[in-house]
């Protein structure tokens, strides 16, 4: 099956979309075009025109714009309302993990002075609510996942192809990217905090030592060992979140056997060109009413490369690949390097660990 991501186009591979100067579209913070409608929905979730761009895949025009302010249809609501109960807890997550300091001094001064029992309690009382944080991190990377996999079967259902359903279903299709902007957020201050390891290692050693010794523990009910575990290969991951996506999205794969892997890596690929080819058209860029519309469309189109190259036979990076690689890397290099470095790494990542470290995309 060939989906509105084949055909010849420019970048890496024939397969790769191309852009036109009439892209699909995110409409976050975008003021609106004069000209070329499309069907959207007001506030109360009727259907309206509004205008959009459109994209032109494998020959063919076709629209894709996800409204900012759609509301769910009635066949929508119980997958968006399930989604919007995790996505209302994620600025909170954000939050907290932008703000977790850690227990580093502590810790150096109880490692320093194994005797001292009071610097061993002091340092113990400071990592245990660091842990319960921990906990929640995690245990929010399990309901994000159960979230994804739900509009994953609505946005790749029969019989609509990928661009239908980004237009009929345009709320999960913004649920759908919100979770992919938080999970690349998430990643990137997860990777340039060291003290989520530390704090995490030490719990698990005084824990053990305190086993051994009869000791109670305060705190180990809250995180039994079978989840200190699960908890531990999660923030062992460089990219926790997308790792847990990506083997959402595989399992996802694996267990709907009976729907064409392509229902699924089209849609994946048909998001990143409407990302891509809203960042790389000026007409569209200049829409953008802040900079933070530019930094959701980047990690949008990172994430969904990353769950495309984790799900296809021959990954988004081959020269038969539906995303446009070269395109979309050439839009990352584009933006300010202090911007992007945190998306470029997720990238690179990916590429070594299937030994592409080379990749002509990234030169």
């Amino acid at each position: 099956a060939r989906g509105p991501g084949s055909g010849a186009g420019r970048g890496e591979g024939a397969g790769a979309a191309s852009p036109s100067p009439r892209a699909a579209s995110f409409y976050i913070d975008a003021a609106p075009p004069p000209a070329a409608t499309t069907c959207g929905r007001d506030a109360a979730g009727s259907r309206r025109d509004e205008a959009a761009p459109r994209a032109q895949t494998g020959g063919r025009e076709q629209s894709a714009a996800l409204a900012v302010d759609a509301q769910p249809t009635e066949s929508e609501k119980e997958i968006y309302n399930q989604v919007n109960v995790v996505l209302k807890d994620a600025e909170g997550i954000l939050e907290d993990l932008q703000s977790y300091r850690g227990a580093g001094h502590e810790i150096r001064e109880a490692i320093q002075h194994p005797n001292d029992e009071k610097l061993q309690e002091k340092a113990w009382g400071a990592v245990v609510p660091l842990v319960g944080k921990l906990k929640k991190f995690y245990e929010f990377s399990q309901r994000l996942e159960a979230g994804l996999r739900g509009l994953l079967g609505a946005l790749t259902s029969t019989p609509y192809s990928p661009t239908q359903h980004l237009e009929r279903e345009q709320a999960l299709a913004k649920q759908f990217a919100e979770i992919l902007h938080f999970t690349l957020r998430f990643d990137e201050l997860k990777m340039t905090n060291p003290a989520i390891q530390n704090d995490f290692s030490y719990y698990r050693r005084t824990l053990s030592r305190m086993r051994i010794n009869n000791v109670p523990a305060e705190g180990e009910n809250e995180v039994n060992n079978e989840l200190a575990n699960r908890m531990s290969l999660f923030y062992a991951e460089a990219t926790p979140m997308l790792k847990t996506l990506s083997d959402a999205t595989t399992k996802f794969v694996s267990e709907n056997k009976n729907l064409p892997i392509e229902n699924t890596t089209d849609c994946l690929s048909t998001m990143a060109s409407v990302c891509r080819v809203m960042l790389e058209t000026p007409e569209y860029r200049s829409r953008f009413t802040n900079e933070e519309t530019v930094s959701f469309c980047l990690r949008v189109m990172v994430g969904v490369i990353i769950l495309y190259d984790h799900v296809h036979p021959v990954g988004a990076f081959a020269k038969t690949s539906k995303i446009d690689m070269k395109g979309c890397i050439k839009v990352l290099k584009d933006q300010p390097p202090n911007s992007v470095e945190g998306l470029l790494n997720a990238l690179r990542l990916r590429m070594s660990q299937y030994g592409m470290v080379h990749n002509k995309a990234f030169e």
